[in-house]
């Protein structure tokens, strides 16, 4: 559409257990670590949340996290060249299993802290992404 009318697309509710609510998350492995944490912090202006000698978490003004790695960052290796996005979905454990059954590859154990329970996946493009559900 042109102008000042807005794209609106309708999904069939019963896709993803829950719905895919949001970008939630994006994470970047860089060997340019300070230069791109001097930008995100000096720059763009974003929060620190914590900040490493490899590893830099920022916070954007609605919340959502962005974690940059340094190369030693070894739990990020599998990380691509390019940024990886997670999405919030309603129902972790459903929408895990629905995108088993299709075929999705995910990397490694599902992981939790109290409050947020997440799997990194590989998407059919070959890039990485994530789900990432707050728990009850």
């Amino acid at each position: 559409m042109v102008g000042d009318q807005a794209h609106k697309h309708e999904l069939p509710s019963d896709m993803i257990p829950g719905g895919i609510r949001s970008l939630i998350w994006m994470g970047v492995r860089t060997d340019r670590f300070d230069e791109t944490v001097t930008f995100f912090r000096d720059v763009m202006g974003l929060r620190v949340l914590h900040e490493a000698a490899d590893a830099a978490w920022f916070m954007l003004a609605n919340g959502v996290e962005l974690h940059v790695y340094g190369p030693s960052d070894h739990d990020h290796s599998f990380f691509g060249p390019g940024p990886v996005v997670g999405f919030e979905v309603g129902d972790f454990w459903p929408t895990r299993a629905q995108m088993i059954e299709a075929g999705t590859e995910f990397i490694g154990p599902v992981q939790e802290t109290e409050t947020r329970i997440w799997n990194h996946f590989r998407g059919p493009d070959g890039n990485i992404y994530e789900i990432m559900a707050t728990k009850p």
